[in-house]
């Protein structure tokens, strides 16, 4: 009877023990659940750089829509597309919207980016001063022209201006004077009348022929250069150590880009709204788009064109341009695409 005790006694003692264990691992197997959820739950987050006009509202658009793609996009809003760049070295930024100039300069000048899509194309006018007469770019001979330094609307200017014959310079004795300022300035200065044409982006362009102190001139694009491209830009680390999340990042860009062009009635609530805070109005989005479509694609060609007119009129002045086939990937873009059904 003894033994037989002893022996329940220990078969219980065992099967306590037993019991404990199991306990002891599935308290450890909730905890490593619960951990790795938390992990996926998580967002990873992307920095990304952008400007404040009409045709970049998709990218400000993916700071409230990429969510659904495990992704916290946060927006630094810069006054230039060249203003960026110390903010990637800085390792600030991870992504960034910019002119395809700006995106050049900056590669020439060792920001490790690469150009992933296109996002936008056009998105600029040159616009005189109603009161001048002005009939074509030959009758800038004489007059101030305002452009803001290092963006899409300086190269198209000098380009439009090269093909009409006409010598520039920020300094008197040329046939046009370029008077540089930044964008927000621009209308501004045609209204006050202190400058007589400018080149300038969307949507301030069409809000300047809106409200009447302004007359389009042309649309810059009949050059050799053709309709420049706006460019996205990602930091080489995030394209090479850390592809999933660049991968998601081009999804949501896709994506979001392309809920902007089905329905352009949120891109215009979007722009209006959230990005310009009712400064601008509908006519004006819907002038400023129909000059500046959104788009996805980017191709090397135009990258390298664009980088050989740059050299060509001293744009960026750079020491060391850079070979578009060199930096210009299209993969992460191409695998979004055809993930999504996009064309």
């Amino acid at each position: 009877m003894k033994s037989t005790a002893k022996a329940v006694a220990i078969s219980r003692a065992v099967n306590m023990k037993a019991v404990k264990l199991l306990l002891s691992l599935f308290v450890l197997l909730l905890l490593f659940v619960f951990n790795f959820e938390a992990k996926a739950q998580t967002p990873d987050v992307v920095r990304v750089g952008n400007l404040k006009f009409a045709h970049y509202g998709a990218i400000s658009y993916m700071s409230e829509y990429c969510s659904k793609y495990n992704l916290k996009v946060t927006e630094r809003v810069f006054a230039k597309g060249i203003d960026i760049m110390p903010a990637i070295i800085a390792g600030e930024i991870d992504v960034a919207a910019s002119a395809a100039d700006a995106a050049i300069a900056g590669r020439s000048g060792g920001v490790p980016i690469f150009a992933v899509a296109g996002f936008a194309q056009g998105g600029a006018r040159i616009v005189i001063r109603p009161d001048l007469g002005i009939k074509s770019v030959k009758d800038f001979k004489g007059k101030k022209v305002g452009v803001a330094r290092g963006g899409a609307q300086e190269l198209l200017l000098l380009a439009e201006l090269a093909k009409h014959n006409l010598t520039w310079s920020d300094q008197p004795g040329k046939d046009v004077r370029i008077v540089y300022m930044a964008f927000a300035d621009l209308n501004q200065a045609l209204q006050a009348k202190n400058i007589d044409a400018m080149a300038q982006s969307e949507p301030q362009a069409s809000q300047a022929i809106n409200k009447g102190f302004g007359v389009e001139l042309l649309k810059p694009y009949d050059t050799p250069m053709g309709e420049p491209v706006r460019t996205l830009v990602m930091t080489e680390k995030m394209y090479n150590t850390k592809k999933p999340v660049a991968e998601r990042f081009m999804k949501c860009f896709v994506e979001a880009t392309k809920a902007f062009i089905e329905k352009p009635e949120l891109a215009e609530k979007y722009v209006i709204e959230k990005m310009f805070k009712n400064q601008i109005t509908s006519q004006d989005f819907k002038d400023a788009i129909g000059n500046s479509p959104y788009t996805y694609d980017l191709t090397v060609e135009h990258m390298q064109i664009t980088t050989d007119f740059m050299v060509k009129y001293g744009v960026g002045r750079m020491q060391k341009p850079p070979k578009a086939a060199d930096w210009v990937k299209l993969d992460l873009l191409t695998d979004a695409k055809k993930a999504l059904g996009v064309k």
